[in-house]
């Protein structure tokens, strides 16, 4: 086998970079959400 050209490598860098990102975007976005539930339940009572 042999290795992938230099140019692949930076492909796929790029696209775990990007995938963390989204990553970490969804998951604030959900405890945001998870707040705002919380928020909303407490105010009501």
């Amino acid at each position: 086998m042999t290795d992938p050209p230099p140019e692949d490598e930076l492909i796929r860098a790029r696209q775990r970079s990007g995938a963390r990102a989204t990553a970490i975007l969804l998951i604030l976005f959900v405890i945001l959400v998870f707040a705002i539930t919380l928020a909303k339940l407490t105010v009501n009572r």
